[in-house]
């Protein structure tokens, strides 16, 4: 019989790996195999640890959020007062340019699964009633749904844009946005 290693961080480890094989790859193109390569885990871990795929990307995709919102939340609570909240709006979308690509592509991903499969409708609707309790704490809940969708658009500009919206403009673009 052979020795049984002990890996408390497996299950973690396949998680994030899920995650990075969806951002190379997409949903569509992430297998067990694949995830289970580059968790660096048996094949066999990923039926051990999930009751298939869907439960597998439910499981990364609640990371993912769960990240998202932490940032979120640790940007807008700092901030104090109205003028400290747009501030900390704009940095959170000219944020690090260096996981933007990526958090782009996993949030594109999310909600291309959520808008086909219900059962993951859930984890967009959590992140951004998360993301709107946060704003209303700066801003009335009508404002903070239009930030909301500011944060939104101008996040996917400035990934795919060839001329993407710099710092003035989203400072301009958070001005017209917001009632004083």
């Amino acid at each position: 019989m052979g020795t049984r290693r002990h890996d408390p961080d497996r299950r973690s480890r396949i998680i994030d790996a899920a995650l990075d094989v969806i951002a190379e790859v997409g949903v569509a193109g992430a297998s067990h195999r694949a995830i289970a390569d580059r968790a660096d885990v048996p094949l066999g871990s990923m039926t051990y640890h999930f009751n298939g795929m869907d439960d597998l990307l439910r499981e990364a995709f609640m990371r993912f959020a769960a990240t998202g919102i932490a940032r979120f939340e640790t940007a807008l609570r700092a901030a104090t007062g109205r003028d400290q909240a747009r501030a900390a709006v704009v940095d959170l979308i000219h944020g690090d340019t260096s996981t933007a690509n990526r958090d782009l592509i996993l949030t594109f991903e999310l909600y291309t699964l959520a808008a086909r499969k219900p059962a993951f409708r859930d984890i967009t609707r959590n992140w951004m009633a998360a993301s709107r309790h946060e704003l209303e704490r700066h801003f009335t809940p009508d404002e903070a749904r239009r930030v909301d969708a500011l944060i939104e658009g101008l996040s996917i500009h400035r990934a795919l844009d060839l001329e993407p919206p710099d710092r003035h403009f989203t400072e301009d673009t958070m001005s017209l946005t917001l009632t004083d």
